[in-house]
Formats: structure tokens, C-alpha cells, sequence
């Protein structure tokens, strides 16, 4: 497993929760059964990359320790899903979906607005950590395609010009409204509804003189 993780200079020698960040873990452990506890390796893994912004391997091998687990069966979670970075990111980790439904709503636009306004490829983050770019799979917004999600935030419904005003005010450290950026609401047919538009008989009964 070891070519998956990042270059041994940039591994702290030890990692340690938070005070807070251990009462937390501790609470996510008692959701499972007694015996079970492994059960909770991807939500422990998830707190320590809040924590520290990646996952080093002390980071992994102080989960096994709090499970009572072989570090490998930890190393297998983190190595096996993307969610989880195992080498430094940016402040701002920048995901871009290429998959089928974005590919056919212009993804290639929003990766380019993304390559120009962070000045990085997929996979490299900026020499001054201010952002990570990556290509990922699918962001599970389909139906708002072309998607980026920032952070936590989804940046749906993107065009060229869009996703490149996103990611400059996001540079900049302005706030940002996430969701749609066409202006619909949820994921509802661009052009407005289609269905179901008339009142319903008893809603319009009340409205009758």
C-alpha cells in the first residue's frame, strides 16, 4: 500500500485528536454495537481529515489503535475511496465531475475556467496551497449538470462564465451562494415546471368569490 501514500518527509510522527474532536470520536464509536466498532472506520477517518485537511498515516494508524484493528484494514478505507486525501491539499480543494451527464452539459468549460483561474492541472494543488484541483467521477447532482463541489458546497448548473466567477470570488475569500447558479430551484426543469401546474381543485375552491 505504501505507494498510495504520500512522500515519508511529509508525514507528521504522530497524530492525536483534538479534545474535541476526541469526545466526537468517542460518540461516533458508541453508535455501533459493542464488537462492532470497526464498523466506524470511515467516520473516524472523515474527523481526522477535518482535522488536519488530509489523512498522513498517523492520522491512520491512531484510528486502528482507537478500533482495536490491524492498521491495514484502515489503510484498504483510505486507499480504496477518493473522499479521502492522502497527501496535503489546498485551502480550497476544487472538484470538477467529468463524468457522462457533465461531459454532455460542458464540463470541459468548467475544467477550463477552473485551469485558468487556479493555474493548476488535475491532481496538483497551487504552489501557494491556496487550492487543489481535481477530476472526480460523479458528484451525485446529475440532474444539475456541469457540478463542482468546493469544500463540502456543490456549484451546480455551471457555464463557462459562472464557474470561473465562483472560483475567483472564492479566491478572493468572498462568500459564495452554492446550489444552482442558473437560478432554478432545486433541481426542477430549467424551463419551470411542466406538471402539475394548475392549483389543486380544493386549493382553487378557496380562492372562488
Amino acid at each position: 500500500m505504501s505507494e498510495h501514500l504520500p512522500d515519508a518527509l511529509v508525514q507528521p510522527a504522530r497524530f492525536a485528536f483534538t479534545e474535541a474532536n476526541q469526545a466526537a470520536a468517542q460518540q461516533i464509536i458508541a453508535k455501533y454495537p459493542a464488537g462492532r466498532q470497526r464498523s466506524a472506520v470511515m467516520p473516524l477517518l472523515d474527523l481526522a481529515q477535518r482535522q488536519e485537511g488530509w489523512l498522513s498515516r498517523a492520522a491512520m494508524d491512531h484510528v486502528a489503535d482507537m478500533l482495536g484493528v490491524p492498521p491495514i484494514k484502515v489503510y484498504e478505507v483510505a486507499t480504496f475511496y477518493t473522499m479521502y486525501n492522502l497527501k496535503p491539499i489546498g485551502k480550497l480543494h476544487v472538484q470538477v465531475c467529468t463524468n457522462i451527464s457533465c461531459w454532455l452539459r460542458a464540463a470541459p468549460e468548467v475544467v477550463r475556467a477552473a485551469r485558468e483561474v487556479l493555474g493548476v492541472e488535475f491532481g496538483q494543488t497551487r504552489a501557494d496551497a491556496k487550492a487543489t484541483l481535481s477530476e472526480v467521477e460523479c458528484l451525485g447532482a446529475c440532474a444539475n449538470a456541469p457540478v463542482m463541489q468546493v469544500g463540502d458546497d456543490l456549484y451546480e448548473d455551471l457555464t463557462y462564465d459562472t464557474a470561473k466567477a465562483v472560483l475567483e470570488a472564492l479566491m478572493r475569500g468572498d462568500k459564495v451562494k452554492f446550489g444552482s447558479q442558473s437560478g432554478r430551484q432545486g433541481a426542477c426543469p430549467a424551463g419551470g415546471p411542466t406538471t402539475l401546474k394548475p392549483k389543486p381543485p380544493a386549493e382553487a375552491a378557496k380562492e372562488t368569490p
